[in-house]
């Protein structure tokens, strides 16, 4: 197993040109198998709220959830960069909330960074939490809190206009101190301007291959997630298609009188079993 990664590693990782590998992970299980693959960073996204509680989206998503997904991917990924993503409402109204979420994550999580979604408007909170001694991630692009504001879940970056607003984003966070930044569904000539400017990690998701990094969500990686799939999404296993299938056995199995056999049963100790036939005709 290689070392943990830091932010020094994962900074040396873009000056030297080798990508950085970034997944989403809810649980334990798949923790501990992000963590064996050699995964350089995982995402406790509240994109939780669709793949784990079949929410229509990321807004219901409460502080109480992530921190206690975090919790589980800490213990299944103990030496992996673990990412915190703070939900909508736990840093939007004030920096002093934006402080205090931001602190319950490595308190309560032991995340080694948090991640908030947002540009030029969340200057002000990145700089509080930085000043907290709490690592920030920034989030621009397609940012799915606000989607309302977007007009949906669309890309942006699509026209002049709204490319030159996602790079006033990139350039507002890389002052206010962000270490690492990701870019959401953005053209990939926008987010490449933006890894060449910047001088931290630039990671994208669907944001084409010119970025530091990638980052998919695990339940359309391994396609466990059913509803939709995202365009810029590469499935590497139907694990809802195995998992369906070994189900529907098992009912037919159960329904027909084959399962359980012999070999899944429990016996009686020598000698136990005649005790108990004598007991039963008492």
């Amino acid at each position: 197993m290689s070392a943990k990664k830091g932010l020094f590693d994962l900074h040396e990782m873009k000056r030297s040109g080798q990508k950085i590998t970034w997944l989403t992970a809810y649980d334990y299980p798949t923790a501990t198998f992000e963590e064996a693959a050699g995964v350089d960073m995982i995402l406790v996204g509240d994109s939780l709220g669709m793949c784990v509680y079949g929410y229509p989206g990321t807004v219901p998503v409460t502080m109480d959830q992530c921190i206690v997904h975090s919790e589980a991917v800490r213990r299944g990924a103990p030496n992996t960069f673990v990412v915190g993503d703070m939900p909508l409402g736990s840093y939007q109204a004030c920096d002093e909330d934006a402080v205090r979420s931001a602190i319950r994550f490595l308190k309560e999580a032991n995340v080694d960074a948090i991640k908030l979604e947002g540009g030029v408007r969340t200057v002000s909170r990145v700089r509080a939490i930085l000043d907290a001694g709490v690592a920030v991630c920034g989030h621009i692009g397609l940012t799915p809190q606000s989607s309302g504001q977007l007009g949906g879940h669309k890309a942006q970056g699509r026209t002049i206009e709204s490319a030159k607003l996602v790079v006033e984003d990139a350039r507002a966070l890389c002052e206010a101190g962000v270490q690492l930044l990701l870019v959401e569904a953005v053209p990939p000539e926008v987010a490449a301007f933006i890894r060449d400017e910047l001088p931290i990690p630039v990671l994208g998701i669907g944001a084409g291959e010119q970025v530091d990094g990638q980052l998919l969500i695990v339940s359309d990686v391994l396609g466990t997630f059913q509803a939709f799939t995202p365009k810029f999404v590469k499935k590497y296993a139907d694990i809802a298609g195995v998992a369906t299938s070994a189900l529907t056995e098992y009912v037919k199995d159960v329904r027909a009188g084959a399962f359980p056999e012999e070999q899944h049963c429990y016996h009686m100790l020598a000698g136990e079993d005649e005790k108990f036939a004598a007991y039963t005709k008492e």
